[in-house]
């Protein structure tokens, strides 16, 4: 079983930063990539980002490229989300997820480790 907890949601105006963690215990050496998604009231769990635990490569939803960076502390057991220059419409419950499986996936199902979320508000 692996537990993940996410810190760092706060309340930040247009054109902020924050910086997003996500520490895993249990038994995080099963987990070969990490990521983050966001869910906004009324809308649908949607893929921000994600890397692998192999080769630490990278992948983005296109309204993530070139704001927001994923990264990992020395081991997959800390994951961190660097969003710049937020927006509003960035405003939501961000969940650290992790997965099992050897491709990144953003489909929800396809992660099987999900974090309680934190929340991220963004005033314009």
């Amino acid at each position: 079983q692996v537990e993940l907890v996410e810190s760092g949601g706060d309340v930040v105006q247009a054109g902020g930063s924050l910086r997003l963690s996500c520490a895993s215990s249990g038994r995080p050496d099963s987990v070969y990539c990490m990521g983050w998604f966001r869910q906004a009231p009324g809308k649908e769990r949607e893929f921000i980002a994600a890397i692998s635990g192999r080769d630490r490569s990278t992948t983005y939803a296109d309204s993530a490229k070139g704001r927001f960076t994923i990264s990992v502390g020395n081991t997959l057991n800390t994951v961190y989300l660097q969003m710049n220059n937020l927006e509003a419409e960035d405003t939501a419950v961000y969940f650290c997820a992790g997965t099992t499986l050897r491709f990144f996936s953003p489909n929800r199902r396809d992660w099987y480790y999900w974090g309680q979320g934190t929340q991220v508000t963004v005033s314009s």
